[in-house]
């Protein structure tokens, strides 16, 4: 079991949660995604709390949800896509774990999108939300981890990059 928090960062659909998952039965530790935590504390999905309460307060809910969890035992942390956005977040997370970026292919995300898979996104506000991110995530992480060949593979390297890395 790790000492330190393993924070996931990437878009919605690299894969944070699966892979997520994945590497806390690995190492034995508890796994948490932010996005999950919000939605059961407010008793609400994401899209009714961005709706009635609007974005902003989503997000200073993520922040909150992280300030929490940094508190507890060490875990596997899926973050929402925007948590790398705010310095605070990163602060935290740099504070208190490590961060692999979760990346996968802007190609296979859209293929995702096209199969239905992606959200309620439009081709273009993808690839338009993915400029803007990807140089987030880039620049918090510790590490990356590519998740182009599928579910196993990046299983796989994610487990081996952070059992390396603690």
């Amino acid at each position: 079991m790790a000492k330190q928090h393993v924070f996931l960062v990437g878009m919605a659909g690299s894969g944070k949660t699966t892979l997520g998952k994945y590497l806390a039965g690995s190492l034995g530790m508890p796994f948490i995604d932010t996005d999950e935590r919000v939605s059961a504390m407010m008793g609400m999905e994401i899209a009714q709390i961005e709706r009635r309460f609007g974005e902003s307060f989503y997000h200073n809910a993520e922040t909150g949800v992280l300030i929490e969890l940094v508190g507890e035992t060490p875990s596997v942390i899926a973050t929402g896509s925007d948590v790398p956005m705010l310095k605070e977040n990163v602060q935290l997370m740099m504070n208190h774990g490590i961060i692999v970026h979760v990346e996968r292919p802007l190609d296979q995300l859209l293929a995702d999108r096209a199969a239905g898979l992606g959200g309620g996104l439009s081709r273009d506000e993808l690839i338009q939300l993915y400029n803007q991110s990807i140089g987030f995530y880039r620049a918090c992480a510790d590490y990356t981890v590519e998740n182009d060949k599928g579910v196993s593979v990046g299983a796989q390297r994610l487990v081996a990059l952070v059992q390396g890395a603690v």
